[in-house]
This record gives structure tokens, sequence and C-alpha cells, in this order.
């Protein structure tokens, strides 16, 4: 059987590494991390707990992730939530969820309900839903404008763009709206609102992520390896091949090689891949980690409106909170305890149980480099999985896969290197 090298253990890397493996092929990750996962992760705390360096959801319209999941053997481990609660400052609550009607009209009855809406503004998103559903497939120009644009285009009010677009779209591309190029608003809204009545509904894991795709769950391909802290310092290129990499000095022959790394390490690694990187720009995340002495909440998961922290997730018991802060770009200059202060006292607006908690312990996570801005004319710049190295293979949530900067997309790009793989 042939060996194939991937390099990069993120989930681009261990979609490639399933599908080979499940295909017959000798698989080797190589991972500088102790640890699978990349940007999707577990971190280990000096309490032996482990936390996610942020909250990762996907949605039912997130298909390849799902199957991923599926081979995994953990599907069962995502919950899924049929309700998005919204709330307000001072604690109203809204629920967002789907009725009897058929999509694209079964959020008719809870959007009309919707509390931090006014008339005005459920009409005019009311009308850019409408044209969504027109437009779609149908308007060529949608990757070289931004959102933002397009709301204006449509007439959306201000509360409207705030308080709905602003908080769904954020979320789901880590980009704010006026950098966003309108392509991704589109799938977001398409897939995930009106395709399906129920490609909406939100999976959380009820596990920490790495557990996801953990020792246990490679143990039915042992031909897939990991070598972690394995950090490729070259790649070897003779007679317009590649024939293998560097790794602490070592060398390391393989017949066929996938590249899984963000496009900022591939970049100084193999310049000879010849790609453009200019366009590519990192979107930050920001997870922030808080335990309370004390109950502050029943909800399991709530979008905060009108602050800079946008999403909750209650973790353990309402005592333990995830907080999560999408394209947080005014956070990364901002030292630890200023970003602990910040989440709560924009947490206590929202529930009023933890201006009377105490704050036992508290976690900041800042992802940086979380994810590429899906910044409007970026997508015809974005490689595909064959390079004109015929044995060398591109995955990543940054090439074209068809998705923005998501697990989804990641999963998507290395089942999409895989086969290109097994196709040669």
């Amino acid at each position: 059987m042939s060996e194939v090298i991937i390099i990069g253990g993120g989930l681009a890397g261990l979609a490639a590494a399933v599908r080979l493996g499940e295909a017959g092929r000798n698989v080797r990750i190589l991972e500088m991390r102790p640890f699978p996962g990349g940007r999707a992760t577990s971190l280990p705390q000096q309490d032996n707990e482990a936390i996610d360096n942020c909250q990762h959801i996907l949605m039912r319209c997130c298909t390849s992730l799902m199957d991923f999941y599926q081979r995994m053997g953990v599907a069962d481990r995502i919950k899924f939530h049929k309700e998005f609660p919204l709330i307000e400052p001072g604690g109203r609550l809204s629920l967002l969820k789907a009725g009897f009607l058929p999509a694209p009209f079964h959020f008719a009855g809870s959007f009309l309900k919707l509390k931090f809406l006014g008339l005005a503004d459920k009409l005019a998103i009311a009308r850019a839903m409408l044209a969504i559903f027109l437009e779609h497939g149908r308007r060529n120009d949608l990757d070289d404008i931004t959102m933002l644009a397009w709301l204006r285009e449509k007439g959306q009010t201000q509360r409207a763009i705030d308080r709905f677009w602003g908080p769904v779209l954020v979320s789901a591309i880590n980009e704010e709206l006026d950098r966003m190029a309108a392509a991704h608003g589109f799938q977001v809204f398409w897939l995930g609102f009106l395709n399906d009545s129920r490609s909406y509904e939100m999976g959380v894991p009820d596990v920490p992520l790495g557990d996801l795709f953990g020792e246990e769950c490679w143990k039915r391909l042992p031909n897939v390896r990991f070598d972690f802290r394995s950090m490729v310092d070259s790649i070897e290129v003779e007679a317009g091949r590649v024939t293998g990499v560097t790794v602490k000095g070592e060398r390391l022959a393989a017949d066929t090689f996938i590249s899984a790394l963000p496009f900022e390490r591939l970049e100084k690694l193999f310049p000879q891949l010849g790609i453009d990187y200019s366009p590519f720009e990192h979107s930050p995340i920001t997870g922030i980690h808080l335990w309370f002495d004390r109950k502050v909440t029943d909800l399991e998961n709530a979008a905060m409106l009108d602050r800079t922290i946008q999403w909750m997730y209650n973790k353990q018991d309402g005592r333990y909170l995830q907080l999560v802060a999408s394209a947080s770009r005014s956070l990364v200059g901002m030292g630890r305890q200023e970003i602990i202060d910040l989440a709560v006292s924009e947490l206590g607006e929202f529930f009023p149980a933890v201006k009377a908690a105490k704050l036992e312990k508290a976690q900041v996570v800042k992802e940086v480099r979380a994810t590429f801005s899906a910044l409007p004319g970026l997508e015809s710049k974005r490689p595909g999985a064959q390079t004109q190295f015929p044995n060398f293979f591109l995955a990543g949530d940054w090439t074209k896969s068809g998705w923005p900067a998501t697990m989804e997309g990641a999963v998507r790009s290395g089942y999409l290197a895989a086969d290109a793989v097994l196709q040669g």
C-alpha cells in the first residue's frame, strides 16, 4: 500500500486521513502540537481540566462535518438545539424557532414575535429574505460586494442590521459585515435558514472538542498514525515531484503529500507553489471562560445583543460559562484582566445573578489567526486541492472548499484533497 504524509493535524488533515485510511492507504499525520485538532481543539489546564479554545458549533446544513463525526463514531456527542435564544441588555428574551409551516416560511411565527425588532425592522428583513430567495444562484456580483453594501441596497434599517443580520453572520463567518463578501452571507441564510426547515438547528458538542477526534476514535483505522510535536522544516522537490519532508533533521519519504497547513505557514514552508497569498488576511476569535460560585443562568446558550460578547454557552450547571466574541479585533490589544472585566460586566447586563456571584476563576483564549477574512474578491484567489506538483495536494479551510472558514469548510477541503489523491 502506498503511503501518504499529511502535514497538519487540524480538521482538514484529519478529514483527509479518514477518507484515505478507509480507502486502504497508509497515512502518517505530522502535527506540530502534542494533540490533534488545530484551531478546533481542547487545551489542557493545570487542574487536569480541558477547555475548548473556543466554542465551536455547527448547523444541520454542515453535512460534511456530520459525516466526519459519524466516521469518528462521535455523532451522538453533538446535541442539537431547536431554539435560538436572543437576549437584550436588561434580560428581555426572544426565541427564534421553526414552526409548522414549510420552508422557507417556517420561522414566520416566531419571527413576528421577536421583541427586539420593531415592525419596520421586520418588514425590511422580510424583503431582504425574499431577495435572497430570488437572487440566490442568479446574481453574479455577490463576491465583489460586502454584505453590508447588499443590506443597504435592500433598505435594511440600522436596528435590523445590528440586531439580526450582524449577530447571525458575524458569528457564522467570523467577520464584520463591512468586510464580508455578500456571497458568504447569502450562503449562510440560504443553507441555514431558507432551504430546509431543520437546517438552522445548532449542534453543540457535549464533550470537549478534543474528545471528538482523540485516540479512541482512530482505533478502527490502524493504518493512520500520528507523529505529534513534528513540525515540518522543509519540503524536498526533485524532477517536478515532492520526494520528502524534513522533521527535526530527519528526512521522511512518501508517495503522496497533503498540506493541511494554514496559508501563513505554507507560504513560508513551500514558496515554490507560486500561490498569491497577498489577498489573505486573518480574523480573530476570543473565547472567555468564566467559573462562578453559583448558578447565574438556566439558559443553555444565548446570543447577546448590542455588546462586544456575542454568545454565551452554559458548560456546567449555569456556573461555568463560555463566552465568544467573533471578529474580535477590539480585544486583540487588550490585556487578560481587561477582557475578563469587560466580559463579566457585559454578562451582568443580561443575567442579573452575575452581579451577586463571585468569579472563582477565568481563562481567556485569543485566537488571533482564527480564520481567514472572508473579504470580497477573495473567492477566486482560493487555490484548489491540486497543485503543479502531481503528488502534492492542498487542504485547509482557506482553500477552495465552497464554504467560508468554518469547520464544515475545513472538513470539505480535506475530503476534496483525499478524493484528488485517490483519483490520481
